[in-house]
């Protein structure tokens, strides 16, 4: 990985917080599937072993639908949905890069994932 960041993040009341290690060039999916345009979810796809869950395992609850594949996880106490598990990449977590302290040292690159579409988008993203 080329310069790495370590960057902070967590659910709206704190009870949920967990940091990630990333580039500092990352791409970020905005998705238009059913959950993501309601929630506002931008992923940031970061490998399980640069994920550390810092504080806040039993305050998260969980939520499957369509496939029950993908595993949506919520802070109970204020709802958020900081991070999940993707069926899209079944070796990371999906971070919200709203849900992140500080993104002023990202170069971020948004790009379009047509989720409503979700097999042709898939193949499509590679």
């Amino acid at each position: 990985m080329a310069e790495c960041l370590t960057i902070a993040g967590g659910c709206h009341c704190g009870a949920v917080r967990f940091s990630i290690k990333v580039s500092a060039h990352v791409e970020i999916l905005d998705c238009n599937c059913s959950i993501c345009s309601k929630t506002g979810f931008q992923h940031l796809i970061v490998a399980h072993k640069d994920f550390k869950l810092k504080s806040g395992f039993d305050d998260l609850t969980h939520y499957r639908f369509g496939t029950q594949t993908a595993e949506h996880l919520f802070c109970r106490k204020c709802g958020v949905k900081s991070y999940y598990q993707p069926r899209s990449h079944p070796d990371s977590w999906s971070v919200n890069l709203r849900c992140l302290d500080d993104v002023s040292e990202l170069n971020i690159n948004l790009r379009s994932f047509d989720g409503k579409n979700w097999n042709r988008a898939r193949t499509e993203l590679g």
